[in-house]
């Protein structure tokens, strides 16, 4: 495959992605894939040429731009907690990652989209967005609920939730609330709850140290990772 950065704006905002390109004949649909909440680093990067490989043009959005990664997680927490106040802010930082994807010679036109932690529920605006040209999301662990709720008829997007049963910081009523919000809005979401699994289940290295709930879950890891391949194939771009 071939790796680059991708260079790309939203308004005077420098963003810099990381876009990895199949080999062979295109063009391909294409991903975005939305970081964690310490800013695009490897764990998104990986992701991202993990799709690759799948055949998918992918690019690792930068969310926070210039590449920022946050000294310290107090810093890291005040700026998704901005994004995630701010869901209009936020919808449109991960559109510009849209836009860019579709633009590319690479990509089909065809874009999905997946998220971990933070990036979970960013792919969760976007389906709340109503964008007509994003075709699919995948939330893995990421925040359920939003201060903007999606309306009755305003998410086109089908929609895939991997949820860790036992994730301390997404409580059950915030799950309920999600979908009865996507009941109401006649969504096409679907939920899987993996009991054993807690916050960052995909992330090899989310020891615990951080906090006793956030911590890697392989079983899980794989299992989601097969539900979204499946989700793409069969339902998004089959």
């Amino acid at each position: 495959m071939k790796i680059e950065d991708l260079v790309y704006h939203d308004g005077d905002q420098t963003c810099i992605g990381h876009l990895a390109v199949p080999d062979g004949d295109g063009p391909f649909p294409g991903v975005v894939v939305v970081h964690e909440a310490w800013g695009l680093g490897a764990h998104a990067m990986e992701r991202a040429e993990k799709l690759a490989a799948l055949g998918y043009v992918a690019l690792a959005a930068d969310i926070f731009g210039d590449r920022k990664i946050p000294a310290n997680p107090p810093e890291a927490f005040a700026i998704i907690g901005d994004f995630r106040a701010n869901p209009d802010r936020l919808r449109a930082r991960a559109g510009a990652a849209v836009d860019a994807l579709k633009a590319h010679p690479a990509c089909d036109g065809r874009i999905g989209a997946i998220g971990f932690c933070f990036g979970g529920s960013t792919v969760l605006e976007l389906a709340r967005s109503g964008r007509a040209d994003v075709l699919g999301v995948v939330s893995f662990h990421g925040a359920l609920g939003s201060p903007g709720p999606s309306t009755s008829g305003g998410v086109t997007a089908k929609i895939l939730v991997c949820h860790g049963a036992d994730d301390p910081l997404v409580p059950a009523d915030e799950l309920s609330g999600f979908l009865a919000e996507m009941r109401e809005a006649k969504a096409d979401c679907q939920t899987i709850a993996y009991t054993g699994a807690m916050h960052s289940f995909t992330n090899r290295e989310a020891d615990g140290s951080l906090m006793p709930g956030i911590i890697y879950h392989a079983p899980t890891d794989a299992r989601s990772w097969a539900a979204m391949k499946a989700f793409f194939a069969d339902e998004v771009f089959g």
